[in-house]
């Protein structure tokens, strides 16, 4: 024994008649050690025994042994007598009780007192499952572990009034020894702060180092904080990393916590932020264990209970999988506002989600699962309609089911280019054509701004212009030519009931018409056609329809006429020739007519007023 030390522990020494202990109605006294019966290797503690006013002496006694001091102990007022061990070590750790004499007699000894001595072998694991978060009410498992085959584990609340429980460990699969502690309903009213220890069946109050603290943080219903990052939710590894939390509550204290991590959550202090209280949390450069979904939380010095979560924050890790996909565009990378633009993402390699990301955006990137369409991996990412919000530059990376927040290398950069008002139809795809199954439809917020709809489908854009001049002219040319049609047909009707037609006035068709040549006059000849007159006059009443019979004499090439007039001399009268036939290759000319004139053909004329 060092001479620094106060207690001397002398095991099976008889100190005479006076430690004889004599049956009485004496009570037993009370035993406690200060600061507590958990004493880290090497620091002090002391022994109280309290017994009553009449006490003339105290004994201690160790594992059934008398501990001999090489000092009586001190008797404090208030009959009571303190045992102090200056440094504690592993002999020192055992089971103590203690009596006192009386003027009649001894009493009786007191219940044990275990004091245990912790810091002889390395500290386990303390890990909560499924996460240190959980709500008022709520339970949670705790996980001690250890690879150091330790036959038993004890978990330890700290507060006021230290609970602890023991139970035997158990191998895992992984080959590490561990025991699970359940815990709850854990409620905001108390603090959940714990720590564990292992030891060996052989030398029970011989404990190794305590586990890191574990503090259960308890999720009420105070208002959420918002959780951000500067740098975008897309890093890459060794970019420096900072989440900011961020509340207009006055919390005391911030949490943060990922999803899925045994670890306790990382806790700071109020930092004054621009109106707004929230630390930030500088995770250091980037690492692929830094990807996953974060939350944050509130809470107050005088309350143990906490806000409700912030609404998640995904950390994404590119640069992980060794393949880069590729991003296309159809119709093209310039299209107007009110098209339909998809985005296509594919990849040679195996993936199992593509994610599309816009530049500058602070929304997460767009999920979608890949189609194996053509010996490729690939994903369809439709904006409908198009607007000038969805202009920007775009990238994709593929990821893996098993890891979903580690991300490909990044595709090439793509930008799309939005015009103000909607065009014609567009080109055709500049892109490689798209088979990919789902759609995600249009792309969520940040990347998409709404478009009014139009009665009747049609789309309308931010801003209205006028149609185009050449829309009027295309309308016009189809109503006219609609109109003309009409009035032919009406005409071909007429003449077929027409009354006092001499038979044979026109030459019956020939069951073969060829191609003239455009010089000769009987190209001309052989051409039936239908002539409409468009008169420019404006009659003052209705149109009067006067049809003309000609004898074949009178009019050798037996024309119909019909006019539209409102007096006997019709003035700018404009003819255009339709042809009514189909125009087909003859293998001989047809003869000429003995008096050499051309052959009579049957004509329509249509003369149209126009108001």
């Amino acid at each position: 024994m060092t001479p620094t030390l106060t207690a001397l522990l002398c095991l099976g020494l008889s100190v005479g008649p006076r430690t004889r202990v004599q049956a009485g109605t004496l009570p037993k006294p009370t035993i406690w050690a200060e600061p507590g019966s958990v004493i880290p290797w090497g620091t002090p503690v002391t022994i109280w025994c309290q017994g009553s006013l009449e006490a003339q002496e105290y004994l201690l006694h160790k594992d059934g042994n008398l501990v001999a001091w090489d000092k009586p102990p001190a008797l404090e007022p208030g009959d009571k007598a303190k045992f102090s061990i200056r440094y504690m070590r592993d002999v020192y750790a055992g089971r103590y009780r203690c009596n006192y004499l009386s003027p009649t007699g001894w009493s009786e000894p007191s219940d044990p007192l275990e004091l245990v001595v912790t810091g002889w072998q390395g500290k386990p694991s303390l890990s909560a499952l499924p996460s240190p978060v959980v709500t008022s009410g709520g339970n949670v498992t705790l996980q001690c572990g250890s690879w150091m085959g330790l036959h038993k584990f004890v978990l330890m609340k700290e507060g006021d009034n230290q609970t602890s429980w023991t139970l035997d460990s158990q191998r895992a699969p992984s080959g590490e020894f561990q025991a699970l502690f359940p815990v709850g309903p854990v409620t905001p009213s108390l603090r959940w702060t714990f720590r564990c220890y292992g030891y060996y069946s052989n030398n029970p109050q011989v404990w190794s180092y305590p586990s890191d603290p574990l503090e259960l943080l308890v999720s009420g219903a105070l208002g959420k904080p918002s959780l951000l990052t500067q740098q975008g939710p897309v890093v890459t590894s060794g970019q420096s990393l900072t989440l900011q939390c961020r509340s207009d509550v006055g919390y005391d204290r911030f949490a943060l916590s990922k999803e899925g991590a045994r670890d306790p959550p990382q806790l700071l202090g109020r930092q004054p932020q621009a109106g707004l209280s929230g630390p930030d949390f500088y995770l250091g450069p980037v690492r692929p264990s830094h990807g996953g979904r974060y939350t944050c939380y509130g809470g107050r010095n005088v309350s143990s209970e906490w806000s409700a979560p912030s609404d998640p924050l995904d950390i994404l890790v590119a640069g992980q999988l060794p393949y880069t996909p590729s991003l296309s565009v159809q119709p093209g990378p310039t299209v107007a506002s009110g098209e339909n633009v998809t985005l296509l993402c594919q990849s040679w390699s195996s993936a199992d989600t593509f994610l599309l990301s816009k530049e500058g955006a602070a929304d997460p990137p767009l999920r979608l699962r890949s189609k194996h369409r053509a010996g490729q991996h690939q994903a369809e990412f439709s904006v409908s309609p198009v607007t000038s919000a969805h202009g920007g530059t775009y990238r994709c990376y593929g990821s893996s089911s098993t890891s979903p927040y580690l991300l490909s290398q990044p595709s090439d950069p793509l930008e799309l280019l939005v015009s103000g008002s909607p065009t014609d139809p567009g080109p055709s795809p500049t892109g490689p054509s798209s088979t990919a199954g789902e759609s995600q439809g249009p792309l969520s917020k940040g990347f998409s701004s709404s478009l009014s709809e139009m009665p009747g489908g049609q789309r309308g854009s931010r801003g209205s212009e006028g149609p185009h001049w050449y829309l009027y002219v295309i309308g016009v040319s189809v109503a006219f030519v609609l109109l003309l049609g009409l009035l032919v047909l009406l005409l071909v009707r007429h003449r077929r009931r027409g009354e006092g037609r001499k038979p044979g006035a026109a030459d019956p068709e020939p069951k073969d018409r060829g191609l003239q040549d455009s010089s000769s006059p009987a190209a001309a000849a052989q051409e039936e056609s239908l002539y409409a007159a468009v008169q420019d006059t404006q009659p003052e009443e209705g149109v009067e329809l006067d049809h003309q019979q000609n004898t074949q004499d009178e009019d050798p090439q037996g024309l119909t006429y019909a006019q539209a007039a409102t007096s006997h001399a019709p003035s700018d009268v404009t003819y255009a020739q339709l042809n009514r036939l189909t125009l087909r290759r003859e293998t001989s000319a047809s003869p000429p007519s003995q008096s050499g004139e051309l052959p009579a053909e049957p004509s329509v004329y249509a003369a149209l007023a126009i108001h």
